[in-house]
């Protein structure tokens, strides 16, 4: 086939375009320049897609023997992604931008190009596994459990999954890096980034403030209504947050606080016990089935919330175009604008049945 592989600077995706060349496709790397002012150095582990970063993907291409290219995709990753990400956030809920990044740049905007000049498939350093049955894509999480990111793809409908390629998916981490050595990739003892990427200094609500500015409100004891302080905005919280409060008043059992609720429109943030926290039930919006069937009458499943978050056994269904997710064991800190991911257990790597964005949870 051919293959463009984006090629991030990353020992990943440099050993899954390695790969993808072993594997005989004829392949092209892109690098995708997704801000307008990349930084110059990056430091450790935090953001990505800096100067250095493409002349690591470009010193890999090279190694490799494959034509390179950066693509600007600074324009459209700034409204798909961090617009959408500050949007959201406004608007008391907690996205995830490496999920819309998937969904909107590299399984949108880089794949239409990629097809619109004839290539047959994306390729990528995620650690997913994917398969075709019966032409039918099949997205499960991938061998190294503590590396899986079908969550982060959950969101992408068949006719994406069907043009891309992981060739990561049945590897762990530490062989990945094994084999960038011998392959003599630079890039093999780089660090993984763990931040979001346009936010390289961690600070997601001096990042917040400094473009929506200050809203102020009030923080308030869900349990007794009491006001405990104030805040300069909702968008500084995400529920299940116990940190960072600016509560100075303990709680009368002790115990730590937490956020329960955000209430964008009074700009009320109201807080209580872990206890307050347990959720049985999510209402999702917007599902997608990644396999291209939809859930036919209610489905035992396994659900996860969050990227790196624990799952639960649920009863999941499909009403009204939306998703209705009962928990037989509660979880806590579920927040609005996150994604349910709904898995089914199977011996070949949990396969994911549809993800949706939740909008309520009880």
């Amino acid at each position: 086939m051919r293959v463009l592989a984006a090629m991030s600077g990353g020992v990943d995706s440099s050993v899954a375009a390695a790969r993808a060349v072993e594997a005989g496709h004829d392949v092209v790397g892109v690098h995708l320049a997704l801000s307008a002012k990349p930084g110059t150095l990056r430091t450790g582990a935090r953001g990505c897609c800096t100067v250095e970063d493409a002349r690591d993907a470009r010193r890999a291409a090279d190694l490799l023997g494959i034509p390179f290219y950066v693509w600007d995709f600074a324009e459209r990753f700034t409204e798909d992604v961090v617009e959408d990400f500050v949007a959201e956030y406004a608007a008391g809920r907690t996205p995830n931008p490496c999920l819309r990044c998937n969904e909107k740049i590299k399984f949108a905007a880089l794949l239409d190009k990629a097809l619109a000049l004839g290539f047959d498939a994306v390729c990528t350093g995620h650690y997913a596994r994917l398969s075709l049955v019966d032409g039918r894509p099949e997205l499960r999480r991938s061998a190294d459990e503590a590396k899986d990111q079908s969550y982060v793809l959950a969101s992408l409908t068949p006719e994406q999954l069907t043009h891309a390629l992981f060739p990561l998916g049945d590897s762990v981490k530490t062989a990945v890096r094994a084999e960038a050595a011998r392959r003599g990739l630079a890039v093999a003892d780089k660090p993984d980034s763990h931040d979001i990427c346009f936010i390289p200094d961690g600070d997601t609500r001096g990042f917040l403030a400094g473009r929506l500015g200050e809203r102020s409100g009030e923080l308030i004891d869900d349990a007794t209504g009491q006001v405990l302080g104030r805040h300069s905005g909702v968008h500084g919280f995400t529920v299940g947050q116990r940190h960072g409060l600016g509560i100075s008043t303990p709680a009368p059992d002790g115990r730590p606080r937490y956020v329960l609720a955000l209430e964008p429109v009074s700009g009320t943030v109201r807080v209580g016990s872990a206890d307050r926290l347990r959720v049985t039930e999510i209402t999702g919006e917007r599902p997608v089935w990644p396999s291209g069937v939809p859930l036919a009458g209610p489905v035992e499943c396994v659900v996860q919330v969050r990227a790196h978050g624990g799952t639960a056994p649920a009863v999941a269904e499909a009403v009204d175009g939306g998703l209705t997710v009962r928990l037989r064991k509660p979880l806590r800190g579920v927040a609005p604008g996150q994604a349910v991911v709904l898995y089914r257990p199977d011996p070949a790597g949990d396969l994911v049945l549809g993800s949706a964005t939740i909008s309520a949870t009880a």
